[in-house]
């Protein structure tokens, strides 16, 4: 089996619209968090979201451009430039017919679903602008991305809620661990801000009125946010063969199913996970030093993760850090694992923890070291990414400092 290491990232999120922009901002504990700009707002109960402010795609993409993208597919192409421009890679001949892209989305073109919904059912037009189907479909984001940037192998979609993003990442890294690719694309994106998105998920009544709380016993629910994370898997050798700068490495991933409840989580669904990516990583539980929660700030979803990490690590789990940066980028559905994947990174590369913010009160069933508030210096050989999403679906990434 080939080894896979990351040797490009990009981002936006509405805690910046660069990687560096992010990792500054996580290093701060700021919230990106705000009041939600958006048409009908006042008719909304939650008024609030991680909202990519001061995006503007006249400045990115021409006219013909803008009616083919959505949101979501406007922030992964924003994303994969940078993530590309980084990694120093072309994509010509052989290495173009080998290379894909494979993304992480869940609502798909919501913006344009919500648009046209309103076009046809408030103001009743009788027609819809001839692009709606490509523009909302959830793969449109990985095509338009091969189509960018001439990646001619493997590319689609994964859709599973909240684990997307893990899910395609994990699919990426399998892809070049078995010399499939020497070099996949990957990672999520999300859009799902708008009176439609908002007021659907309003209706399961875990959505935080005032901020996202992860771990902390006061915590009244989960926010939105939107953005996309995207990142250049590669074969190792590939890599340090044209003297590239590498990230880190992509060292192992499991998934599971809970089978047990379609939004309730299982402690041992999660635990599988977990222990799985560490066996597929061929790592200790002593070898950790860091785990990115999915931390979505609900009393279900934090004590079942707390839970799930004190069975897999027993002991080793107080000497454990584990933080949610959706307390400051919010929840970005599908999308969420690969922005949150940067927190990973910038532990093993930089030795800097990103913080759980908006932590005030601690919880008995979340007793472990949460990093509260403040980020932290710590050397970090091996971090995880945990994703855990609606339909009992989990997935956990592992990753190693190189």
């Amino acid at each position: 089996m080939k080894r896979v290491v990351i040797t490009g990232a990009g981002t936006i999120n509405a805690l910046g619209h660069s990687v560096a922009a992010t990792l500054e901002a996580m290093r701060e504990g700021r919230c990106g968090i705000g009041e939600l700009q958006f048409r009908d707002v006042d008719r909304l109960a939650i008024r609030i979201g991680g909202q990519v402010r001061g995006f503007e795609a006249e400045g990115r993409f021409n006219r013909q451009q803008i009616s083919l993208y959505d949101r979501f597919t406007q922030f992964t192409l924003t994303a994969a430039k940078e993530a590309i421009e980084q990694s120093g890679l072309e994509f010509h001949g052989d290495l173009s017919a080998k290379a894909g892209v494979v993304l992480g989305n869940s609502g798909g073109g919501m913006q344009t679903l919500d648009e046209n919904y309103r076009s046809v059912y408030e103001d009743g037009k009788n027609r819809v602008h001839p692009f709606v189907v490509p523009k909302l479909m959830n793969n449109a984001a990985a095509g338009h991305v091969s189509m960018q940037f001439n990646l001619k192998g493997p590319s689609f979609t994964v859709s599973t809620a909240c684990a997307s993003s893990n899910h395609a990442m994990a699919q990426a890294f399998q892809m070049v661990r078995s010399g499939m690719s020497p070099v996949m694309i990957s990672g999520g994106s999300e859009s799902m801000l708008c009176f439609g998105g908002v007021k659907a998920w309003e209706g399961l009544r875990v959505m935080s009125k005032d901020a996202c709380r992860p771990f902390s016993a006061n915590r009244n629910g989960m926010v939105q946010g939107e953005g996309a994370g995207i990142f250049v898997f590669e074969e190792y050798e590939h890599a340090r063969a044209r003297g590239a700068e590498i990230l880190c490495e992509v060292i192992g991933f499991a998934m599971s199913s809970d089978a047990a409840d379609i939004v309730m989580p299982s402690k041992q669904g999660a635990a599988r996970a977990i222990s799985g990516a560490l066996q597929d990583a061929h790592a200790d539980a002593s070898d950790v030093g860091y785990i990115n929660a999915h931390g979505t700030g609900t009393a279900a979803n934090d004590k079942t993760e707390c839970a799930a990490v004190a069975d897999v690590f027993g002991p080793h789990a107080d000497r454990l850090m584990i933080s949610s940066t959706k307390s400051m980028h919010g929840h970005l559905i599908g999308g969420t694992g690969a922005v949150e994947l940067l927190a990973c990174i910038m532990a093993l590369r930089d030795g800097v923890i990103a913080p759980t913010i908006g932590y005030e009160e601690p919880d008995p069933e979340c007793a472990l070291d949460v990093v509260p508030n403040e980020a932290r210096e710590a050397k970090v050989d091996v971090a995880l990414s945990n994703a855990f999403a609606f339909g009992g679906l989990n997935a956990v990434l592992a990753l190693r400092r190189i």
